[in-house]
């Protein structure tokens, strides 16, 4: 049930009845596997790590960490039963081992300093300015110190047409929560959220528009 004060999850997809084809979607117009797999090589995950895959979704990421170093503790943070539901089994025939929460992005269930990395795809462009900045402030404070955040999602268009293709995508997802993308805002939202050096080392091209890899660490003491 929601309340005035609860917020109203929003499905990937927007409409929840299309998530069961968020998977062939997402590896159709954005070469899925090649970008996820760079954003693990950017995170650079130790075995033994924790690592918070925020707003997991289907749990794709999830997967192929775990796949790519069997001795990190994946968990998985969402806020969509439904996703939650296809990422459970496919993490069962995976024959891996991650845990997952159900919860929104800026109230995670965990104790500060809890991860070595946080990594995220295709989440925060669903979220308003102000809940960016909420979920990047509870990641800064869920990492321990020193500890790393990296962030797959839709960033500033390299031309014209990248940012013509993007226009699918923000009559889908609503112009505002995608304004920051467009602007090229995302890593001074970051700063603002108290994350230290502050990178952008990839620009990806889609059919749907230009993707970023954002890095940042966490203070190397507890704020």
């Amino acid at each position: 049930m929601t309340t005035k004060n609860t917020p109203r999850y929003i499905p990937a997809l927007r409409f929840g009845f299309l998530t069961g084809i968020y998977d062939p979607l997402v590896k159709l117009t954005t070469r899925e596997a090649h970008h996820k797999n760079l954003l693990i090589e950017t995170a650079g995950i130790s075995p033994g790590s924790r690592v918070l895959d925020l707003g997991c979704g289907t749990g794709t990421l999830a997967i192929m960490i775990k796949q790519r170093v069997p001795d990190a503790e994946v968990f998985g943070l969402d806020g969509d039963p439904k996703a939650l539901e296809i990422a459970r089994k496919k993490i069962a025939d995976a024959g891996v081992q991650a845990s997952l929460t159900e919860a929104m992005s800026y109230d995670p269930p965990f104790e500060p300093g809890s991860f070595d990395r946080v990594v995220s795809s295709l989440l925060f462009h669903h979220l308003t300015t102000e809940n960016k900045l909420r979920t990047l402030d509870s990641s800064r404070r869920l990492l321990k110190p020193g500890g790393e955040i990296h962030i797959l999602d839709w960033g500033r268009p390299h031309n014209i047409f990248m940012r013509l293709a993007f226009l699918v995508e923000r009559l889908l997802d609503g112009f505002e929560s995608t304004a920051d993308s467009v602007t090229g805002r995302f890593p001074s939202l970051m700063e603002d959220a108290g994350f230290l050096s502050v990178t952008e080392p990839h620009r990806l091209k889609t059919m749907l528009g230009s993707l970023s890899i954002y890095s940042a660490t966490s203070p190397a003491t507890s704020a």
